[in-house]
């Protein structure tokens, strides 16, 4: 066992390696970098907004800000240096888990990362225990009545529900029940008073706030849940150590919950550690950018956008990495839920 634990933890490091080293040449080649935007801001102060315009002696690039200026400001962003310089400068850093500054915002990237944190975990933690609350029940009520209509029927709501990404069925939920009907805010997570309200008034905004942007993120994510705890448990029921205990006079009720259970569980237990860290960093990024709660997924998208490249490759190799050790965490517990399980 660590053996093979140390086998993971050294295959971590190349493929880690892997993914900062594409994403760094990826955004070599992307236009309108942060350079380009302050030379774009420059020449729209210093010429009234119309220094990039197009006249009939053609496009105006760089009329206002001279070279000097330019190198000025390649230095201030660090593009004045060679492109493997700069990464061999970020990989250092991220060794010792500096994630660098932002461009464009005046703070260092892990405190970007843990003032947007709570939201991420608000909306996660909703979603994962939600999503693991109905269909855990509901799989094995499925499995119960297979072929029944309430198998039929749940099965159509189920893969409708699977059917319709999050963020279509989130603009839904807006325009009926926070813009027609105006039941619940269209963003946020709090109201403007949340610091006046008392502590139970606080509770009440919270989940009012919190309604919406929960329900679309759970109707996609029960679905396959459901489906692999139907199949699981109709899979052990067909076994034959469940017909000798029904034939040993075994409650069918003991069968389920006392023998059943136990092995059709196995896959879904071994999927809690990368389904709980993927609800807060991976299904969040359009329900958080619809419905304006500032979390992770915001920050990245906006950063993407504004090619704000130190909380890109920060946030990036933070994810990456917790992702790695969250799936040798769910590789490794399948040895604690099935001893009989060997990786040697």
């Amino acid at each position: 066992m660590a053996l093979y634990i140390l086998k993971r933890v050294l295959l971590m490091i190349p493929t880690l390696f892997g993914v900062l080293l594409l994403t760094f040449v990826v955004i070599q080649f992307v236009p309108g970098g942060p350079v380009e935007q302050m030379v774009s801001q420059l020449q729209g102060r210093d010429t009234g907004g119309e220094g990039a315009a197009v006249t009939g002696a053609g496009y105006r690039g760089r009329q206002g800000v001279d070279a000097a200026r330019i190198a000025e400001i390649r230095q201030l962003y660090g593009f004045d240096k060679p492109a493997p310089e700069r990464f061999w400068q970020m990989l250092n850093q991220f060794v010792r888990f500096d994630l660098g500054k932002s461009f464009f915002y005046p703070k260092d990237v892990w405190s970007l990362v843990k003032e947007k944190l709570p939201v991420s975990i608000s909306l996660g933690l909703w979603t994962f225990f939600l999503s693991y609350l109905i269909s855990i029940p509901l799989g094995i009520a499925k499995a119960v009545r297979a072929g029944t209509r309430f198998d039929r029927v749940t099965s159509l709501i189920v893969l409708v529900g699977y059917a319709i990404p999050g963020f279509v069925l989130g603009v839904a939920l807006l325009v009926i029940f926070g813009g027609q009907l105006q039941w619940f805010p269209l963003r946020g997570l709090t109201s403007s008073n949340w610091d006046q309200l008392s502590l139970g008034a606080k509770v009440v905004d919270y989940l009012w706030h919190i309604t919406l942007p929960v329900t679309a993120s759970v109707l996609g994510a029960f679905a396959v849940t459901t489906m692999l705890t139907k199949n699981a448990f109709l899979e052990e029921i067909r076994k034959q150590y469940v017909l000798t205990a029904r034939a040993k006079g075994l409650d069918e009720r003991r069968v389920l919950w006392k023998h059943v259970m136990r092995n059709a569980l196995i896959p879904i237990v071994t999927g809690f550690p990368a389904a709980f860290v993927g609800a807060f960093f991976s299904g969040s990024l359009l329900i958080e950018t619809l419905f304006s709660l500032d979390g992770l997924g915001l920050l990245s998208y906006e950063s993407v956008m504004r090619r704000d490249y130190p909380v890109v490759m920060g946030t990036l190799y933070l994810f990456t990495l917790i992702g790695l050790v969250t799936k040798l965490i769910s590789d490794l517990c399948y040895v604690w839920v099935d001893p009989r399980v060997k990786f040697d």
